[in-house]
């Protein structure tokens, strides 16, 4: 069998494997969402603009007719900040199933209209890249948040903070015991208490970092954010659950991004 014929195989093989995993974890918890968080990286301000222009005109539109939304997100600068060379565009969308997400390109595909309109990046030229690269992370939501939320926020979207956060753990068992500590120790309880307006809590099936787990909260602005976190820090009941034994020690590395919503997203 040739090397190519071979390479396909074995990639058919692993997205069956993911369909099965996730299927499983339904199963056993009941119905939740699947989540992917596709990262643009790009370089330039003509990547953006053309990008931006790809998602606002085709993509999105595409998935309206789909009856699906995403949410589209970009890296917020700190002021004096130099821009990054590598710069970040984040696209999360929510599907049904594990299996409504293997299907979607297919119906992509098919959708003329997305084909027209999509037409810049789609048939771009090797020459002329619309982007660097994309990463993909795909997720199954929490027992405990089975689906995402639309934020309630009335602020401009100029002005929000959507603060997207991964736990890693330093083995499968460790980080399970962090899932724990939301779902049974309820942790997204008490976010939800607190107003934290979180789209989603995820578990990380397949992704460069892993084991690990995935959420997003969101703020009308940065002061809202940083008094959200103070409220937390001070609660009663976070102290209580973070000092007990049993969830002690479960990760290994906290990454935080803080991203703001385009104006054409859709969260």
């Amino acid at each position: 069998m040739q090397l190519p014929l071979l390479r396909t195989h074995a990639c058919s093989l692993l997205l069956a494997c993911i369909v099965l995993l996730c299927h499983a974890q339904q199963s056993l918890a009941g119905k939740r969402d699947f989540y992917q968080l596709k990262i643009y990286h790009y370089a330039s301000k003509e990547q953006e603009t053309r990008l931006d222009a790809f998602l606002a005109k085709a993509y999105l539109p595409a998935l309206h007719r789909l009856g699906m939304k995403a949410g589209v997100f970009k890296t917020i600068v700190p002021e004096g900040t130099p821009e990054p060379t590598d710069k970040l565009l984040y696209v999360l969308i929510p599907f049904k199933s594990a299996e409504a997400f293997f299907q979607l390109e297919g119906k992509l595909a098919k959708d003329k209209q997305y084909a027209e309109d999509g037409k810049d990046y789609l048939d771009t030229p090797y020459t002329q890249p619309v982007y660097t690269r994309i990463e993909s992370v795909l997720l199954n939501a929490f027992v405990d948040a089975p689906t995402w939320q639309m934020p309630a926020l009335t602020g401009p979207k100029s002005e929000r903070v959507y603060e997207l956060r991964s736990y890693e753990g330093h083995s499968e068992k460790i980080y399970q015991n962090k899932v724990e500590m939301f779902n049974k120790g309820d942790e997204i309880g008490l976010f939800k208490r607190l107003n934290f307006n979180a789209v989603f809590y995820g578990e990380v099936v397949s992704g460069a970092q892993m084991p690990n787990l995935m959420y997003m909260t969101t703020f009308e602005n940065r002061a809202d954010r940083d008094a959200h976190w103070k409220a937390f820090s001070a609660d009663d009941y976070w102290k209580k659950l973070s000092a007990m034994p049993e969830y002690q020690h479960n990760v290994s590395k906290n990454d935080t991004r803080f991203l703001r919503p385009t104006e054409y997203s859709d969260i």
